[in-house]
């Protein structure tokens, strides 16, 4: 990690600092490739690799599913083994301790409220003739939910693609989640337990997006899979969009603070730390237009580097990924804030609710000192799946119609199509349709030979 500034480098490359790589352009470490060699005996690139994984679990179902779990997990799984049982529900129970849940449990009614809402409504409207438009909201059928198992657990990730999926009244959750040395973390299953989630399922990997998306012996078809994971989670639900729906495709999580001289450099440094330990692909960005401030920053990150607990993990994030930028103005940093288009942003700034409307381009955006990305990572309600690599500039945060879709009604009157059917017969010839054209005509009373 280290400070440069826009002054010496020029905006132009300040921009391509900040400019992230589409995620059929990450590769492997050289340690992953020799492991993928002994293993496949062949140095396969990451979408070959998840390619050839979803195509067995779609054309063999639980064999390709039980051999790949074992061939990458190191987890024998059988059908009578696959789904979490109701004494591995009571044992999590157990193990739990209660003052954990009772957080998990107010962080969940936060959730509740906020997502309660969003809900979408359905409305009709009555036009000329007395014709009636309108649309109705219906709830998906069955959405899978993916929750990492691998060097982290995240029960906050059940609550996060859970509860949206519950206030919209989806029908059925089923939950994937990979184990670590054969168990689940158990607060991830208490989490699941209390929200009515019973079908969980001890698959992970690439090998658990297929199945979920085209059904095996065991596992049911779902309709759309949310939730964050690795690299071969995230180029697995590329695979599959089309024949299920995805949430998004998430990268490594990011956050990019905005700050100016009114800010804490202690405060900058924990926050960027925050994300640098989730993973070396993290990305942690200070962009300011003060010096002083910056160079503030950078030695409080090194101070509380060294107390981490996970600080290898969050040294290779800062050194790989970790930025620190001064610009000539606020008017120049809130511009490379846009062109970053983080998943967290943080203004940390002495009028932060003046520069708020000039960030277009944000998954989740927290205002004020007192208002740091763990807020949102647990507790605040807003959802915690969020766009990353600069994708939001399109996707929006996970949300309750993530989990809806919209069908339109169409009813008119015989008069109110009468109205408009030269205008419709018009359009449908200019583009070549004559059997359009002709279902209008034929309730003119025209081809009466042909009804």
């Amino acid at each position: 990690m280290n400070i440069v500034s826009v002054a010496d480098i020029g905006i132009g490359a300040a921009e391509d600092l900040l400019k992230k790589k589409a995620f059929d352009e990450l590769t492997l470490s050289d340690c992953i490739r020799q492991s993928n060699m002994q293993i496949f005996g062949e140095d396969l690139s990451p979408t070959a690799l998840v390619h050839r994984i979803v195509r067995d679990v779609r054309d063999k179902g639980d064999e390709a599913l039980f051999h790949y779990t074992k061939l990458l997990d190191c987890v024998d799984l059988t059908s009578d083994s696959l789904m979490v049982s109701e004494k591995e529900f009571c044992e999590a129970e157990r193990k739990a301790d209660p003052d954990v849940v009772a957080s998990l449990k107010k962080a969940a009614d936060n959730i509740f409220s906020y997502h309660e809402e969003q809900k979408p409504r359905a409305w009709m409207t009555y036009r000329a003739h007395g014709s009636i438009l309108g649309q109705v909201i219906l709830p998906l059928a069955r959405v899978g939910i993916y929750v990492p198992g691998g060097t982290a657990s995240y029960p906050s990730s059940v609550l996060m693609n859970a509860i949206p999926a519950l206030v919209a009244g989806v029908g059925e959750i089923i939950m994937s989640v990979p184990t670590k040395d054969g168990a689940i973390n158990p607060y991830v299953l208490v989490a699941a337990r209390f929200l009515g989630i019973h079908k969980i399922f001890k698959m992970g990997g690439a090998q658990a997006i297929a199945a979920m998306a085209y059904g095996t012996e065991c596992v049911p078809r779902v309709d759309k899979i949310t939730g964050p994971g690795n690299l071969f989670v995230t180029l697995a639900k590329k695979e599959v969009y089309g024949h299920v729906d995805i949430d998004m495709l998430a990268g490594p999580s990011e956050i990019l603070i905005l700050a100016d001289d009114s800010a804490s450099p202690s405060y900058i440094a924990a926050d960027l730390l925050s994300q640098a330990e989730h993973d070396p692909l993290a990305s942690s960005i200070l962009i300011t237009d003060d010096k002083s401030l910056a160079e503030q920053s950078m030695n409080e990150v090194l101070r509380q580097l060294e107390t981490l607990p996970r600080k290898d993990i969050a040294s290779a994030s800062l050194e790989a990924n970790g930025r620190i930028i001064v610009t000539e103005n606020m008017e120049q940093a809130i511009h490379l804030a846009n062109v970053s288009g983080p998943e967290h942003i943080e203004l940390l700034l002495g009028d932060p609710f003046h520069t708020l409307p000039q960030i277009r381009c944000a998954g989740a955006i927290f205002i004020g000192e007192y208002s740091p990305e763990p807020l949102g990572d647990y507790f605040a309600g807003p959802n915690h799946v969020l766009p990353t690599g600069g994708t939001a500039r399109f996707y929006s945060v996970l949300n309750v119609e993530t989990f809806m879709k919209r069908t339109s009604i169409i009813s008119y009157t015989q008069k109110a199509l009468e109205d408009v059917s030269d205008d419709i017969i018009r359009l449908a010839e200019t583009e070549g349709l004559e059997a359009h054209a002709r279902a209008i005509r034929m309730r003119r009373g025209e081809y009466a030979e042909l009804s």
